[in-house]
């Protein structure tokens, strides 16, 4: 595989959209709302997020009538393999897992997608909700409360004795990101209680909009009433050119608040405003402050917030396997986010399962406070050494 799985502090940019450069021979697929994958059985709904390695989207299931979290691969052979590696560990996990029992992400199907820039790996997961630095923002970045952190981190360790103990499988990635609750924290955000409008493909007409508690989508093509029917569809067109407009203007950008992807490594992936500050420095100084408001608007008031984190279902999930490894099998040396990079990584020494409980305790130290325990400068002229003596102060 070689560098296929590799992570370089290059890849720790704060765009929070993929930009158009890659949508070519080779990149990523080109997807709008409405289109459907795998012989129609998958439609697309909106955007999650996207990673160097691919996108993220979601997307209704027909078949069992449910939502799911569809990923779609870059087209290049590395990127091919990485996904089949991917897969694979994927398997293994869902394989040792019936019952559903050791939070980690299921991968429910993959299938291989032909377009424009070539082959795409589709991968498809149970859809999750909100990730955990979603949580941390929800908090103000001042900490949850011990109890639930507790809490959280139970769960966390279930994932990581299964992965460690029972299949060798070291994440290399964990990080707030890539641990997803089982739900949103706002329920009025959850396409699977709000009540959101599906978009469903329909013979006559692209696209039509149907409410999310309907079962039988066959009812679309003959038990609705004439003129409703014609309603939904002319709502149905007007949405999706909505849609397919703002997806142009804005260069396919992805919500950085829709978190339910499950590939969304900042290694590979959305901004993300603590990985910008510098070393030292609260997430809560002066400076940020006007940021931290706008931040805040966008999750409601302060009394909302802790209304909504007070009733939150903290039970979640390890996601995003794309860098994984198995202990006798690793890909590169070159793993994990700098601010949750263990120090043998650091040092270019050998790693093993350790490398992953390294990054869950500095998580542990996240949520409690809201802070990164460390925040190392990124580049060349950033000294090894220098990082190693703070870990040792630490």
């Amino acid at each position: 595989m070689g560098d296929n799985h590799h992570l370089d502090d290059s890849s720790d940019f704060t765009s929070e959209d993929e930009g158009t450069e890659d949508y070519r021979r080779g990149g990523y697929h080109a997807i709008r709302i409405g289109d459907t994958f795998n012989a129609g059985r998958y439609v697309i709904q909106s955007k999650l997020g996207w990673g160097h390695f691919s996108t993220v989207w979601l997307a209704w299931d027909i078949k069992h009538s449910r939502y799911v979290a569809l990923k779609v691969q870059k087209s290049a052979q590395h990127y091919t393999e990485a996904a089949m590696d991917e897969i694979t560990i994927l398997q293994q996990i869902a394989e040792g897992d019936p019952d559903d029992k050791k939070c980690v992400v299921k991968l429910l199907d993959h299938f291989k997608h032909s377009g424009p820039n070539g082959q795409h790996v589709c991968m498809v997961f149970e859809y999750l909700g909100d990730n955990l630095l979603t949580l941390i923002k929800y908090s103000d970045y001042r900490g949850l409360p011990i109890a639930m952190v507790k809490e959280i981190c139970f769960h966390i360790l279930v994932g990581l004795d299964y992965l460690h103990k029972q299949l060798s499988i070291i994440h290399t990635d964990l990080k707030p990101e890539n641990i997803l609750l089982l739900s949103m924290i706002d329920p009025s955000k959850d396409p699977r209680k709000s009540g959101a409008q599906l978009i469903l493909p329909n013979s006559k007409d692209k696209m039509v909009l149907e409410s999310a508690g309907v079962k039988d989508t066959k009812m679309l093509n003959g038990d609705l009433v004439k003129n409703h029917k014609k309603k939904i569809k002319r709502k149905a067109k007007q949405a999706a050119h909505g849609c397919v407009e703002k997806e142009a203007s804005e260069g396919l950008e992805g919500n950085p608040e829709t978190s339910g992807a499950v590939e969304l490594s900042p290694n590979t992936n959305s901004a993300r405003e603590h990985a910008s500050t510098s070393a030292g420095t609260s997430r809560l100084s002066d400076a940020d402050g006007t940021k931290l408001k706008e931040q805040g608007n966008k999750r409601g008031s302060r009394s909302m917030r802790q209304k909504l984190l007070a009733s939150v279902d903290l039970k979640c999930k390890l996601v995003d396997f794309g860098n994984a490894c198995w202990t006798y099998k690793q890909f590169t040396n070159d793993i994990q986010t700098r601010q949750y990079r263990c120090p043998e990584v650091i040092l270019g020494s050998k790693y093993s399962t350790s490398a992953d409980l390294w990054s869950f305790a500095c998580i542990c130290f996240e949520l409690a406070t809201g802070d990164v325990l460390f925040d190392p400068h990124s580049g060349d002229n950033f000294d090894r050494d220098e990082v190693c003596v703070v870990y040792l102060v630490y």
